[in-house]
């Protein structure tokens, strides 16, 4: 990264924030634990959420250095808030839908775990206090509705949870008012901070600063949101299909709820019966798959006009949890509104911040006010290339790279073996056939010699390193010989090395369909057998460098083990081979393709 220095600099020995090199410095007088000041309070929002007549308050805790009560010192804030702090459900057997049925058919219900809280007060967290203390900044946490001692019902993705952080931040302000006690009526009063605020946190705690962002919060200046789950659709949805997020296979938003409903014990039936069935039960739908106004209210892209939060997005491309759309789409519709907006993606799977020194120049000039130059860098996307260090990204103007073109790839037949994966048109290929079996997982297939459930179609050896950035797209125009069928596709790099660590190390990018939502992912209809039906989507964006010596491999199969519904084996895809293609963007495009493949 570029090293700016700052205009103002403070001495360390009287309790003032130091600034070097843009960022700020761990300062003596900050860096004692036991003198910094630890208490807890609860903000009212504007919200009555578990239906007791009383407005919500949100259980807030609050670290300082001591110079904030003793020298009238007032300092910015860094905030995180979580659904976790107060413990989740325990993972007992039964508590996730069972995917074993027939697509289509209405599955049989789950079991319903109950969370018991844990937690002490006044301390909800001990996460980000250390880094960030010391360097001179205020550390608060909240529990959302309906976790630990916040009030409320849990709604995952529902308005009170974009509104329990901004009535934080409206206290933090002096706009909203804060009590000593969950139903009392001393209150309480933040004189110690600027009101600047920034939030960071990863996963749903990295979902939370974008929620609140999007209300439009004024003190909320910048957000650093770490692989956040940016639509309830998005995270359990798939182009129309019922895909699990990774390593939970057959959770939805109403096990999420379970999962985190740590709240007041008294107030969870109320909760369950409102919330939970009458809302996410009745709405997710797992029977179609289908986009509909409940899954639109879970998505904060469109919530985002209120937005003016700067933006600093952190994602892995191998993160097959909360997949790297999530983060790319809000990405570029921030860009899209001249907000202040980079990118830093990383080569491993859920989680990882940016490093501490780029988050700490952003914190400082969002909140501090220093120059240090991060709304001037001309590179907007930060990415950590293979086997690179996660602390020394690789600087790029944008993402996807600004020199990636789209090349369309077309296939030639060669099936149970495998066909052809080419940028030169091949005619009149004909059309090949799978049959669907969920008993063999996807690296099974993508290994085997032959095999008549997948169709697997393979570039020739590349003899330079190919660099592919952005989003690529497939169309593939199938039969199905039953009115449903899963439509799986994985972008791979051949051959196969059983030695990586991460299954994820073979896998370019993958992507996952309902076919009945050919014509919208909103409306489905059932697909008619022997007819052909053409269905455009996306894969999830990357950003890899493919080695020479290795091949480009398109899988195409049904059933994803690790991710979509079982239905028993015998489901046939036909494929029609010239009428099915790949896109890709490619760094350089159509001259560098035909370089790194020529013989």
């Amino acid at each position: 990264m570029s090293i700016f220095f700052s205009t103002f600099l403070a001495t360390s020995q009287n309790g003032k924030p130091v600034f070097k090199y843009g960022q700020a410095q761990i300062v003596e007088a900050f860096n004692d634990p036991e003198k910094w000041i630890r208490h807890d309070l609860w903000v009212e929002t504007n919200f009555d959420t578990d239906g007791d007549g009383k407005l919500d308050r949100m259980h807030v805790d609050v670290t300082r250095p001591y110079q904030t009560e003793t020298d009238g010192l007032k300092l910015p804030v860094i905030y995180e808030s979580s659904p976790y702090y107060a413990g989740v459900a325990p993972n007992i057997k039964g508590v996730f839908w069972d995917v074993n049925h027939e697509l289509g058919e209405t599955p049989k219900d789950h079991v319903h775990p109950e969370v018991t809280r844990i937690g002490q007060r006044p301390i909800i967290s001990n996460s980000q206090v250390k880094k960030w203390v010391p360097r001179g900044y205020i550390v608060v946490h909240s529990s959302s509705p309906g976790t630990g001692f916040s009030q409320g019902a849990p709604t995952v993705g529902g308005d009170n949870e974009s509104l329990a952080p901004k009535a934080v931040i409206d206290w933090l302000n002096g706009r909203a008012k804060g009590y000593t006690e969950p139903y009392g009526s001393e209150t309480v009063e933040a004189y110690w901070t600027t009101g600047k605020v920034g939030m960071t946190g990863t996963s749903y705690n990295g979902t939370i600063p974008l929620a609140a962002a999007t209300t439009g919060v004024e003190g909320l200046e910048v957000i650093i949101p770490v692989a956040p789950n940016t639509s309830y659709y998005h995270y359990y949805r798939s182009n129309g299909l019922v895909r699990s997020p990774g390593g939970y296979l057959g959770e939805d938003i109403d096990v999420l709820y379970e999962f985190i409903h740590s709240g007041d014990e008294s107030k969870r039936s109320y909760n369950n019966q409102f919330v939970r069935d009458s809302i996410l039960r009745k709405n997710q739908d797992r029977i179609t798959g289908d986009y509909n106004a409940f899954w639109a209210s879970r998505d904060y892209l469109n919530d985002m006009d209120s937005m003016h939060a700067a933006l600093l997005m952190s994602h892995g491309f191998n993160d097959w949890n909360v997949m790297p759309e999530h983060s790319y789409r809000i990405y570029k519709k921030a860009k899209d509104m001249g907000l202040n907006t980079q990118i830093y993606y990383h080569q491993f799977g859920h989680g990882g911040p940016p490093p501490l020194d780029m988050m700490n120049k952003w914190f400082t000039h969002y909140l501090f006010g220093i120059d240090n130059g991060v709304e001037k860098e001309t590179n907007k996307a930060w990415i950590v290339r293979e086997n690179d260090n996660p602390s020394n990204p690789t600087p790029y103007a944008d993402f996807p790279n600004p020199d990636a073109k789209p090349v369309t790839f077309y296939l030639g037949n060669g099936n149970p073996d495998n066909g052809e994966l080419s940028a030169k048109s091949m005619k009149k290929q004909g059309k090949e056939t799978l049959i669907d079996n969920v008993n063999f997982d996807g690296k099974s297939l993508v290994t085997s010699v032959n095999s008549k459930h997948r169709l697997l179609y393979v570039t020739p050896k590349l003899n330079e390193d190919l660099h592919i950035s952005g989003v690529p797209n497939i169309t593939v125009t199938l039969a199905s010989n039953k009115p449903a069928a899963n439509l799986s596709v994985w972008l791979v790099s051949l051959p196969w090395d059983e030695g990586k660590v991460n299954i994820t190390d073979n896998i370019i990018t993958r992507g996952w369909a309902d076919p009945q939502n050919h014509k919208s992912i909103s409306e489905s209809t059932p697909l008619e057998p022997g007819k052909y039906y053409t269905v455009s989507f996306d894969l999830m964006p990357d950003d890899q460098i493919i080695k020479a010596g290795q091949h480009i491999g398109l899988m195409i199969f049904c059933s994803d083990k690790e991710f979509t519904l079982h239905p028993k084996p015998g489901t046939e895809l036909t494929i029609d081979l010239d009428n099915t293609q790949l896109t890709l963007p490619i760094v350089g495009g159509h001259k560098k393709l035909k370089k790194v493949m020529s013989h």
